[in-house]
């Protein structure tokens, strides 16, 4: 059996591209970390380092290279198999709790002390967590000098660098150029009111089966897909756009309308998480085709992913919509909580004449809701008025540090909300690789056969005992076949 560090060096002589951003390669005779696809001659093995992250390679005194870009590598799923707390850890980074450089407040949200927090970063990823918050705003930066116009300080402000003279200082001590020395001369996708982002994804990708998802629950005027596009309202502080995402072969764009570059790194960070960009395909296929069921339907769904939400919040209004009816009906019921309760916008859109023009209210607009006006039973409408209020007075929370199993539990402790909600809101909101609503009735139905009756949720959780720490994804892929309609 090879050891890892064959495996790496075998993808890395190959170019194996499946390999892209699972690991970087640390030469030392120029002091550079590379993809292993990089298009330069491969240096000798006695001269190389493999690291799991770049983080861990800048960490070591390395810089990226310029010529295979580390920074447009698919997402790192470094995550994969590590503790709980680096994967919340992670979450939080990604949504820039780190953006201060204050890893107290960061390790008090994830209930350990910084050294422990040192300690498990460094022993899973091999880089501590501001290094991976530091790198990953160096990647975005890097990004947007490439694929943008913006100016120098709108991409030191959207990437979290607080300052132009650290930007700037920054990018002169990793490639040893400024910003503006690195700016490529090449026309921008820049078109009007908007601006385009790259959000690199590792393939197999099915767009068209997340695309169809989101559109049989895009809930009617807060989020649109058209014509091969996903297009929904947002609000940041005072600010009011449209996030506009499409295929563009190997990578999502993402296009802002209306908004400008203040969040997009968290912008780009829930676009990522909204259509699991960073799924860690191969741990996935490894465990799941372990079932014969599963591995028959990976064959028609090659690149499976668990579709996540935009707001929490939203996600669980619509869970409780959705109970004991159909989707089509759930949808129409939150088009009309949107429309009565959410706060109309107004923001042109290129190419569309009518764009989704409301927000989503917020939890202290629905605390007193005649929500039963709008069709919706009165056992529903109140449970839809305790979570906002579970919410707006912080007995629950949204919050990716906390674990998925004290989420659940704070979400059923809501009259109303049992398994199958808490399960299905923690897998698309919290992101839990392994929530698996075992009750749902489409899962259920998927094992139907002749010769045998409905599967019983008990049976079904004991077989997905197997697919454990991927059951969110067998779930969509039972749910995706022909059987299994739930979700």
């Amino acid at each position: 059996m090879m050891s890892t560090n064959e495996i790496f060096e075998r993808a890395r002589l190959s170019r194996d591209a499946r390999f892209d951003g699972r690991f970087f390669v640390g030469v030392r005779t120029t002091g550079i970390y590379c993809r292993p696809i990089c298009p330069a001659n491969a240096p000798k093995s006695e001269n190389i380092t493999f690291y799991r992250t770049a983080a861990a390679a800048g960490e070591a005194g390395f810089r990226p290279c310029l010529r295979c870009r580390p920074e447009c590598a698919p997402g790192t799923p470094a995550w994969a198999g590590t503790s709980t707390t680096v994967q919340r850890g992670l979450r939080l980074i990604a949504d820039g709790a780190l953006d201060d450089d204050n890893l107290d407040n960061l390790a008090y949200r994830l209930g350990v002390t910084s050294r422990h927090l040192r300690r498990l970063f460094s022993k899973h990823l091999g880089a501590s967590p501001l290094a991976v918050a530091h790198t990953q705003r160096l990647h975005f930066a890097k990004n947007l000098i490439d694929q943008t116009s913006l100016s120098m300080r709108d991409i030191s402000v959207a990437s979290g660098f607080g300052s132009v003279r650290r930007f700037n200082d920054t990018f002169k001590k990793t490639y040893g150029r400024t910003p503006g020395e690195l700016r490529r001369r090449q026309a921008t996708n820049v078109r009007s009111s908007a601006f385009s982002v790259q959000l690199p994804y590792r393939t197999p990708f099915d767009w068209s089966s997340l695309l169809a998802f989101f559109a049989a629950r895009a809930t009617p005027r807060v989020e649109m897909v058209k014509d091969g596009r996903y297009l929904r309202t947002i609000a940041l502080g005072d600010a009011r756009g449209i996030v506009d995402i499409h295929d563009a072969g190997d990578h999502l764009s993402l296009s802002l309308h209306g908004i400008g570059t203040e969040s997009l790194f968290s912008i780009v960070q829930h676009a990522r998480s909204l259509f699991d960009l960073d799924a860690s395909t191969d741990d996935i296929y490894g465990v799941l085709t372990g079932d014969p069921v599963l591995k028959r339907l990976l064959k028609t769904q090659p690149g499976v992913r668990v579709p996540g939400s935009w707001d929490g919040f939203e996600l669980a209004v619509r869970a409780v919509l959705g109970q004991q009816i159909s989707v089509s009906a759930a949808t129409t019921l939150a088009g009309r909580i949107a429309e009565r309760y959410g706060e109309k916008i107004t923001v042109p859109v290129d190419g569309l004449q009518q764009a989704p023009d409301r927000l989503f209210p917020e939890p202290k607009k629905l605390l007193r809701a005649r929500l039963e006006t709008l069709g919706i039973i009165g056992s529903r409408a109140r449970t839809i008025r305790s979570l906002a209020r579970a919410v707006v007075d912080g007995t629950l929370g949204f919050d990716a540090a906390q674990a998925p199993e004290d989420f659940c539990e704070s979400l059923k402790a809501i009259k109303g909300i049992g398994d199958w909600t808490a399960e299905y809101v923690a897998m698309r909101s919290l992101k839990n690789p392994d929530a698996f609503p075992a009750s749902d009735l489409g899962l259920l139905r998927a094992f139907d056969g002749r010769d045998r009756e409905r599967m019983k949720p008990t049976e079904l959780a004991a077989r997905a005992e197997a697919w454990r720490p991927w059951r969110a994804y067998a779930a969509l892929l039972l749910w995706g076949s022909s059987k299994g309609a739930g979700g």
